[in-house]
């Protein structure tokens, strides 16, 4: 009889009552199973004995085979120590303990033979070792672990109440004892054998125990490549399943708005990247399932303008559109970008916000109810209950990572079907993340910009350099351009980064007196008619200096600025600067992004700066961002429970992500069901998986 793995691990043998109360505060560890997907971080080899005489001076841990010839107590500042002679048969060495003195003492017996390890450390030409790992030699032929030692993820909690790493190995063991080391296997024949892959039970006994480190990697690549190959599969079951259920609103007709909005009203050639995402998107709405597509794009690679064709598609049908997005600034911008090209079509557009007013808002309701409104732009006000279609057939979300899901479902149920939906993001997502994090959406990128815009040359600077900066600046004022400064906004430093803005500030004022020249200032805690008033300023070219906080990261279009000099600039991370930096170079002319900083800089840091002078490829700046910053900040805690992944990392091994996306994709293909007999023991354990473990309620 097999052991069921659901079992709670009080049951273990060597485990008891506050052991597992103290695995599951600690690793979250509760059953069997949990302990067998406790994999080991990292390995030690003990593969190789030494020889006393062989000791080098290096920071290497090492063990030797020898006996223990005498015991001796040195005094010291605090206490004793307890000092053993060990030798083997080239030399003698010394073994030290701090602590513990009598129990080992009692323990270890004199003249037998006995297996240490640890680091070796020389004193004068004499090595000794403190608090060396020892058993009998008899006791490690034993171990099933004699060769290629696993070391388990740990917490200090756990250590300070004698779980070391040893009592987690043995708990292990004790799990294959019981077990005889039989386990389910999960993947399928067909699988197993084009990948050559190693059987399940034989990949958990290699992890936690490996006999070589050829079979660990065999073990390792196994069990990383089934992890993944669950996650893709959900993922693209999830798509499956949204298309064949979830009706949508099929647009059959390419009619009179679009039409003429393509020949007459168009502002600039379509690029070919824009051409083949609006294709990709015609495609879906023609289709009778519900679009669920992320539009990726760099900052200006014109994501806006594809979004309103589709709209128009939508409008061509006799449904309606919205578009929300997640600030106040970037809804006004989209509304009034939007506006223009309305009026030409005559399009009913309103706008919808918290600062809306309430009379504002009663003829927006009505319009929206009877159809006389097309289009509604606006922040989440959009979500409220009062806010009802009469018949919405595409919904915009920008910036989607900024709702939850709880927001977007809201906007779902505004009808009787869903709406399609078109979700934007100016923040270039690595492809592997992409993967794994919107695997259930279909994915379209714009990946060339408009032609005639010129590359925004980067520059870093030190604080010393700022007077050559102030002078740039004067120069470029001059030519009759406009210049951002960005100071850092962070939560928890509100109030020293308040103080920084105003001195900063108050420099600038110095530096570029009236009446010569005007400046803008926006910040978070001004009211927004305040802010919307500044702005609007610095878009007439009223002003010539916007001086602001991270308010501006989104979204404010001014042709005329070619200058950001962002402040601090150690603070901010990657896509941050990437995006901010995305707010000039929107003329004709050439633009410059200067990051300022002081002297002392982290690794990380330089790292940001050396990428963002480097290239101005989002792609490839995300990707960097990726391996600095890890999946989970990248996502935002909201989304970053798809990564709690056990064994697989999606920043090393993408190339086993490709992979495994590539064979659930196959696999679905051949079979959607799943129901042939060569899948079913990938349909049991896809079963299992949903069953016992919640990790599939985390995709967008």
């Amino acid at each position: 009889m097999s052991v069921n793995l659901q079992t709670p691990i009080d049951y273990l043998k060597g485990v008891g009552p506050n052991r597992a109360d103290l695995l599951r505060k600690e690793l979250d560890i509760h059953t069997y199973q949990d302990i067998l997907n406790l994999f080991p971080n990292r390995y030690i080899d003990k593969t190789r004995f030494y020889k006393v005489n062989q000791l080098i001076d290096n920071s290497a841990e090492i063990q030797i085979i020898g006996k223990i010839t005498s015991f001796k107590e040195v005094a010291q500042k605090r206490g004793k120590r307890l000092v053993a002679s060990f030798q083997d048969d080239t030399g003698t060495m010394e073994l030290v303990w701090f602590r513990g003195q009598k129990w080992i003492r009692d323990s270890l017996k004199l003249n037998i033979p006995y297996v240490i390890f640890g680091k070796a450390n020389r004193f004068g030409n004499k090595f000794s070792m403190p608090h060396p790992d020892i058993e009998t030699i008899n006791d490690h032929k034993k171990s099933l672990s004699s060769g290629i030692h696993p070391i388990y993820p740990s917490t200090e909690k756990l250590s300070n109440k004698g779980i070391s790493n040893r009592v987690v190995s043995k708990i292990v063991q004790q799990l294959f004892l019981e077990t005889k080391g039989k386990f389910v296997e999960t993947l399928s024949k067909p699988v197993l054998s084009e990948l050559k892959l190693i059987p399940k039970a034989e990949a958990l006994l290699n992890i936690h125990f490996p006999k070589s480190q050829e079979l660990l990697a065999k073990a390792q690549y196994r069990l990383k490549f089934e992890e993944l190959f669950y996650i893709q599969l959900q993922l693209i079951l999830k798509n499956l399943i949204h298309k064949s259920k979830i009706k949508g609103f099929q647009f059959d007709t390419v009619g009179n708005y679009f039409n003429t909005f393509f020949k007459q009203h168009l502002p600039f050639q379509l690029t070919n990247a824009q051409k083949r995402v609006l294709k990709e998107i015609r495609a879906d709405l023609g289709s009778n399932a519900q679009m669920n597509r992320l539009l990726q794009g760099d900052v200006g690679s014109g994501k806006t303008i594809v979004a309103f064709m589709s709209m128009l598609m939508a409008l061509d049908n006799g449904f309606q559109a919205c578009l929300m997005a997640p600030t106040e600034i970037l809804s006004v911008q989209h509304y009034n970008g939007l506006k223009e090209w309305c009026n030409r079509l005559n399009i009913n557009i309103s706008l919808l916000t918290g600062s809306s007013k309430t009379s504002e808002r009663k003829i927006i309701h009505e319009a929206l109810e009877n159809g006389d409104l097309h289009i509604l732009v606006g922040t989440h006000a959009l979500l409220e209950d009062k806010v009802k279609f009469k018949n919405l057939g595409l919904a915009v979300i920008d910036e989607q990572h900024r709702f939850g899901v709880k927001q977007r479902s809201k906007l779902w149920h505004k009808n009787t079907f869903p709406p399609n939906v078109l979700v934007m993001t100016a923040t270039p997502i690595p492809r592997t993340l992409a993967m794994s994090v919107y695997g259930d959406l279909d994915i379209s990128v714009i990946d060339e910009l408009p032609p005639g815009r010129k590359s925004i040359k980067t520059v870093h600077r030190y604080d010393a350099n700022r007077l050559n900066v102030f002078k740039f600046m004067r120069d470029e004022i001059a030519k009759g351009r406009q210049v951002y400064i960005v100071y850092p906004l962070i939560q928890e430093s509100q109030a020293m980064d308040y103080k920084d803005l105003m001195e900063g500030y108050e420099s600038i004022s110095r530096d570029f007196p009236l009446p010569d020249y005007q400046i803008s200032i926006v910040h978070g805690k001004m009211k927004p008619a305040d802010k919307e008033f500044e702005m609007q300023r610095f878009i007439k070219g009223e002003t010539q200096i916007m001086v602001a906080t991270t308010v501006i990261e989104v979204g404010v279009n001014v042709p005329n600025a070619s200058v950001m000099i962002i402040e601090s600039a150690e603070r901010f991370g990657l896509s941050q600067l990437h995006q901010l930096r995305g707010r000039v170079g929107r003329g004709a002319e050439q633009s410059y992004c200067i990051l300022m900083t002081s002297h002392k800089l982290s690794n990380d840091s330089k790292t940001r700066l050396e990428t963002m002078v480097r290239t101005n490829d989002g792609f490839e700046i995300a990707e960097v961002d990726l391996k600095l910053r890890g999946p989970g900040d990248i996502m935002g805690t909201q989304q970053s429970g798809i990564l709690n992944l056990r064994i697989a990392d999606i920043v090393k091994d993408k190339a086993i992500l490709q992979q495994a996306r590539y064979y659930a994709k196959k696999v679905l293909h051949e079979d959607p069901s799943l129901s042939k007999a060569a899948h079913e023991v990938i349909l049991n354990t896809y079963k299992a998986m949903g069953k016992y473990k919640n990790i599939w309620n985390y995709i967008s």
